[in-house]
This record gives structure tokens, sequence and C-alpha cells, in this order.
């Protein structure tokens, strides 16, 4: 499993925060293999000072180093096949951007009260480098029929608080992925439900798959 930090987070967040706690047992019982990365939230969908394209251009170089080079080395380390890819909120993003976009190489998404739609960041601007990066974009578009097998394979939750702001996103992404055919657990917790508390109880109920 690579699991994603939140906005502007680092590598050693989950293990702070309590989340690596959480999966005590399954990791100690060799069940979960987890590696936690960095990311460059701050060079890229925060960088505002510089221009939105090359803001996500950044954003591309860091998905082509995760798929490129982090996931050959923990497959590498571990050989097991089934991948997941897990975060919270902007590090949910992460996880579905590559997710969906990679559907034969993540074999199950756990989205926690996740961003689903990166254009707020974006403040109109629009390019294909956005369109690919972004799932509610992308999905609703996706003919490719050996694409879709995958996808439909995949199993996708995306737990979110029905009092969080971003519930709306995850309802519209659960939808256009259901459009396609592709299945998908849109779990809703009571209340906002965006906080490291939620996310450890989120990730001990799902780290297995959706109820």
């Amino acid at each position: 499993m690579v699991a994603f930090p939140t906005s502007g987070g680092r590598f050693f967040e989950w293990e702070n925060r309590g989340l690596v706690r959480a999966l005590g047992h399954a990791l100690e019982n060799g069940w979960l293999h987890l590696t936690c990365v960095d990311a460059v939230d701050r060079e890229s969908w925060y960088a505002y000072h510089t221009h939105p394209g090359a803001r996500v251009w950044r954003h591309e170089q860091y998905t082509q180093y995760v798929m490129n080079e982090v996931l050959p080395w923990v497959q590498w380390r571990n050989p097991n096949p089934y991948t997941i890819f897990t975060g919270a909120s902007f590090g949910a993003f992460h996880a579905l951007s590559m997710g969906l976009r990679y559907p034969d190489r993540v074999n199950r998404i756990l989205s926690m009260s996740g961003l689903a739609d990166i254009k707020m960041f974006l403040s109109g601007y629009h390019d294909e480098t956005v369109y690919r990066q972004n799932p509610v974009d992308f999905i609703p578009n996706e003919h490719d029929g050996w694409r879709l097998d995958r996808l439909r394979s995949q199993n996708i939750i995306l737990a979110v608080g029905n009092g969080d702001r971003l519930v709306h996103q995850n309802r519209e992404l659960s939808g256009k992925l259901w459009g396609k055919g592709i299945g998908n657990a849109l779990r809703e917790w009571d209340g906002f439900a965006h906080d490291w508390p939620v996310w450890s109880d989120m990730i001990q109920k799902y780290i297995g798959g959706n109820d």
C-alpha cells in the first residue's frame, strides 16, 4: 500500500498522526506492506506565485515519479501484485488521480475525505495535462475497452463525511464512475468527519475493502 500525505505533508505524517499505529495489527502480522511518500504540493498546486501550467506540470512530474520510481521500488521490496493507493484530504486526490489513471497498476483505491476535482486550484486554467490528472474530467470520456475493464475490476472506496464541503465532489465522481459501469463504494459518514481520528477509523474499516 502506498499512502499519500495531506496538503503539504511529509512522508512521516501518517506515523506522527497515528495511522501507522491504526494499521499495527496488519503490519505486524505481515498482511500489509506500507510505504508512505512525500508530496510536492507546495511546489505544484499551492505554488500560487507561478503560472498554473507550471504548477500542473510539477504535479505531472510527481505522478511520473510515483508510478515509475516509487511503485517499482515498492514491488521490488514486496512482489505481491496487489497494490493499494490511499490518502486523506489532498492525499486522497493523489490516490484517486493516479489510481484511476493507471488502473492496470492499482487494484484498490481508498479515498478518505478526498478532493476529487482539482480545478478549484487553477482559477479557470485548463489544459490537456489538467484533464489527464482530474478524475471527474477524464472518467466520463473514457471509451477504451481495455481501460474500462481494468477500472471495473478495481475496488474503489470513497469515504467522506456528509457534512464535509468535499462530499459533493465525491458524489459527483461516484456517479460518473457508475455512469461508465465502474462500481465503487461511496460511504458517507456522519458529520464533518475530516480529521485524523476519523481517518484512523476509516482506514481500519476499509483497508480490506468496502463493507
